[in-house]
């Protein structure tokens, strides 16, 4: 047999899967895989069920229906201040995932490197290698996970295609400021480098922040792709519609990687997005209430439980540090959380290329009810007196 495809053997199989996975087997509560334990509104659900019942079920346009991208245009320009055109600057893809590898394949060529910033969605390093280009990791530093604008000055240089930017930030929370996001776009500017944003989390912030999309600012609508989606802020992670907006030449580049890679999202799912998308800003005020309740519950039942805890500015993730419990590294301390207490998390060392940096580090993800948050704290709480 000859060799198989030497970039998979570049990177390992989801870590957060897993996790999942482990998790199944020990009937755990799994705070590891970031979906809810909750339903979306009633009108989401009927509009998906009405969808299926009018007929929507063979293939939709390949880069989205005529009116789910309009109602992208729509919502962007109401919350992001985004004006894009919905006929030449959107396309609809399988979720944000497709979405970023779609991006990554239409602009890469051999050769080229990508900056992302550790700790990264564990996804940003193996699209990179896929796309044919080379990461430049360029860490976010504790206590806060903030950036030092030399170590960002010099991961740049003739080579630079892109940067990745998440905000907010899975797996930290950390929302960018937008001094730190005008660095970034200068950056950008100045060495001709693409921006690609990923925005999934974009209405998941607390204590009063606002989240900017990189786009907005000056000079970065033309070399901007966002990147954002309807899995995380209307819980229906499971129907992978997500879209990508970026300026008509790289749109069009986007929208040919898409097709071969997967034709289409699913038509009834992007008519009931539709619908989501024109919700009113009641929901979306009501979804920050909800997420800061449980943020505030989490942080607490983790502090009670001895972990000490970066509280996340946005997302719906906590990173915590696991060196008041001795072991030895993530991987050991994750996988004993899930046998002997029922608790499933991510070892942070899979949010990192150079793992060392995450070997205390655990995230635990909040998108569940109250119920369930207090049952995992309780398991929790058992820990120490399970250690040997």
């Amino acid at each position: 047999m000859k060799p198989l495809s030497a970039k998979a053997a570049l990177f390992e199989e989801s870590v957060i899967r897993g996790m999942t996975q482990l998790c199944n087997r020990y009937e755990g509560v799994n705070l590891a895989q970031g979906f809810p334990d909750f339903d979306p509104l009633h009108v989401i659900k009927a509009a998906a069920q009405r969808a299926i019942a009018d007929g929507y079920n063979q293939y939709a346009v390949t880069w989205g229906a005529p009116r789910l991208r309009q109602a992208i245009a729509d919502k962007v320009r109401r919350h992001g201040a985004l004006q894009v055109d919905p006929e030449a600057e959107i396309t609809v893809t399988c979720g944000a995932t497709e979405a970023m590898i779609a991006t990554l394949l239409a602009v890469i060529n051999p050769g080229d490197e990508v900056v992302v910033f550790e700790p990264f969605y564990e996804n940003y390093g193996p699209d990179t290698i896929i796309a044919g280009a080379t990461p430049r990791y360029v860490p976010l530093r504790d206590p806060g996970f903030t950036f030092d604008p030399d170590e960002l000055r010099r991961a740049f240089g003739s080579r630079t295609k892109a940067i990745i930017v998440n905000t907010p930030h899975n797996p930290t929370g950390r929302v960018f400021t937008r001094g730190e996001l005008q660095a970034i776009a200068a950056l950008c500017q100045e060495f001709d480098a693409l921006a690609v944003t990923d925005e999934i989390y974009e209405h998941i912030v607390y204590d009063g922040r606002r989240h900017v999309s990189l786009a907005t600012l000056p000079g970065m609508a033309e070399r901007t792709v966002t990147i954002s989606g309807l899995s995380k802020t209307y819980s229906v992670t499971g129907w992978r519609v997500a879209y990508a907006i970026a300026p008509p030449p790289i749109t069009a580049a986007i929208r040919k990687m898409h097709d071969f890679l997967t034709v289409g999202a699913p038509a009834p799912l992007q008519e009931a997005a539709a619908v989501a998308l024109a919700l009113p800003q009641t929901y979306y005020d009501e979804l920050r209430a909800a997420y800061g309740a449980r943020r505030r519950l989490m942080v607490r039942l983790l502090h009670e439980a001895g972990f000490r805890c970066f509280e996340p500015e946005g997302a719906y993730y906590v990173m915590c540090d696991i060196e008041p419990f001795g072991f030895k590294d993530d991987v050991e301390c994750a996988q004993f959380l899930v046998r002997e207490a029922g608790v499933a998390g991510v070892p942070g060392s899979s949010f990192y290329h150079d793992r060392e940096l995450g070997r205390h580090k655990l995230r635990f993800h909040f998108a569940k009810t109250e119920e369930t948050l207090r049952q995992a704290g309780e398991r929790l709480k058992r820990v120490k007196a399970l250690l040997p």
